[in-house]
């Protein structure tokens, strides 16, 4: 006896359900075995192969071609470390500086999934198969890199291909400096990055927005003090070739000038206060006030041919120099000083000299005048007169003689007094004249010029 058609039907059902289940229930263990190969796969995929993948010769990465070419510029953030500065030199106008320049821009070729760490710490050696920025320094006069005891590079890359590229460098930059008020002054050094070979159609450097220039700390400088704001700003040059991109950093740098007030200033004003004593040596000691005049002043050109030794051949005149022709020129005015009271001293023996030569001279008149004189020989009263009477005591009128000169030890009393008069004037006037003369010199380039160097 057959079966019923009802029963067949749910029969053919219940298989085909059946049938079904298996199915899908296969397809979920195959794809779910799938990717259990792939996540193991990557897990295991060695450093080498993946970096191999992602920047090798099997990725398609060209070092020479930048990021998103031919379309929008790269920006590229700098900031810089500053490990040491020094070495400022005044007669090549340039100073020394030891930083670490960093460098980040995105590369979105970089950018990777399949590894797990969220950055990449790679050798420097990558360095040569990646792109990087054609970074200079538009101020340098010199530079080096560092390789003691490898080189000092770093390069980090991180998932979403931001490229971190930082190195140690040694520069010499150009700082061109005013000294107008050396060594009270304030200078401004530069530091300018700049693009060499790509246009600011292709490339843009701007700062970090927080701390882009940082300063060892502890840092010290000889004879300088670096002030803690650092002026950043953009230095666009527009060349032959097109615009490139450029930016800026301004150091501001003030002299300490306790090395030129122990080695110059104080020596000089010592000098000219030595170049005083001879106000108080007497008139007559002239190989004591001679030799103290001339050792002052060759002293004191000595010294002021030694401020200018470290010190470019500028055209202009410089605080330094203004101080020591003054400091000069005082010490060469009491030399002169000596030599005016010599000279009035001395007067009174000319003065003598002079009276005894008249007497000499008149003496002379009255010889020569008697030999022509009828009185010599006894016949003026033989000589008659207009009215008819004969002159008498001829000889009782002589001829008029000079004025009796004054006695010698006044005369002499009257020259040495004025002689020292100027000592005892000279001994208060040339300190006076000195103390006003510091008085201007300081206000003027300590306070006036300094306040305008601060407003610049």
């Amino acid at each position: 006896m057959g079966k019923p058609p009802g029963m067949i039907r749910s029969f053919v059902k219940v298989l085909a359900a059946l049938f079904t289940y298996f199915m899908e229930t296969n397809n979920f263990r195959v794809v779910d075995a799938k990717e259990h190969d792939s996540r193991s796969s990557s897990s295991n995929m060695s450093p080498s192969d993946f970096l191999d993948s992602l920047m090798g010769r099997t990725s398609g990465y060209d070092a020479r071609i930048r990021p998103n070419f031919k379309g929008s510029p790269v920006n590229v953030t700098c900031n810089i470390f500053i490990n040491s500065f020094g070495s400022i030199a005044e007669t090549t106008m340039d100073y020394r500086v030891n930083i670490f320049l960093r460098q980040k821009w995105n590369d979105p070729r970089l950018a990777y999934s399949k590894y797990p760490d969220s950055s990449l710490d790679l050798d420097p050696s990558m360095l040569d198969s990646i792109w990087k920025p054609d970074l200079f320094f538009a101020n340098e006069k010199g530079a080096n890199f560092h390789d003691v005891t490898t080189d000092n590079k770093l390069l980090r890359i991180f998932k979403d291909g931001t490229v971190l590229y930082s190195i140690r460098l040694t520069l010499i930059l150009s700082c061109p400096m005013d000294l107008k008020n050396f060594p009270m002054d304030v200078q401004t050094c530069t530091m300018q990055l700049e693009s060499f070979g790509y246009t600011m159609n292709d490339l843009i450097f701007e700062w970090l927005e927080n701390s882009a220039v940082q300063v060892s700390d502890g840092l010290t400088l000889p004879q300088f003090i670096m002030r803690e704001e650092k002026e950043l700003g953009y230095c666009t040059k527009h060349y032959n070739t097109g615009k490139f991109t450029c930016i800026e950093v301004k150091f501001h740098l003030e002299r300490q000038m306790g090395y030129y007030l122990i080695q110059m200033y104080i020596p000089s004003l010592l000098i000219v206060i030595l170049s005083w004593v001879s106000f108080w040596i007497n008139m007559d000691a002239a190989p004591a006030r001679v030799a103290l005049g001339i050792t002052t002043v060759l002293t004191m050109t000595t010294q002021s041919s030694g401020s200018r030794a470290s010190l470019p051949k500028v055209s202009y005149v410089k605080a330094i120099d203004i101080w020591m022709a003054v400091c000069l020129l005082f010490v060469f005015a009491a030399l002169l000083e000596y030599a005016g009271v010599n000279f009035v001293s001395r007067q009174q023996k000319e003065f003598l000299r002079l009276r005894r030569r008249q007497k000499r001279n008149h003496k002379d008149d009255d010889v020569r005048e008697s030999r022509f004189n009828f009185a010599g020989y006894n016949m003026s009263q033989c000589l008659p007169t207009k009215d008819g009477s004969a002159v008498k005591n001829a000889a009782a009128a002589p001829n008029p003689q000079p004025s009796v000169p004054k006695d010698i030890d006044t005369i002499r009393k009257k020259f040495v007094d004025r002689a020292k008069r100027i000592d005892t004037i000279s001994r208060a006037a040339f300190p006076m004249a000195f103390l006003i003369f510091n008085v201007f010199y300081w206000v003027t380039y300590k306070i006036i010029r300094y306040e305008d160097v601060l407003l610049k």
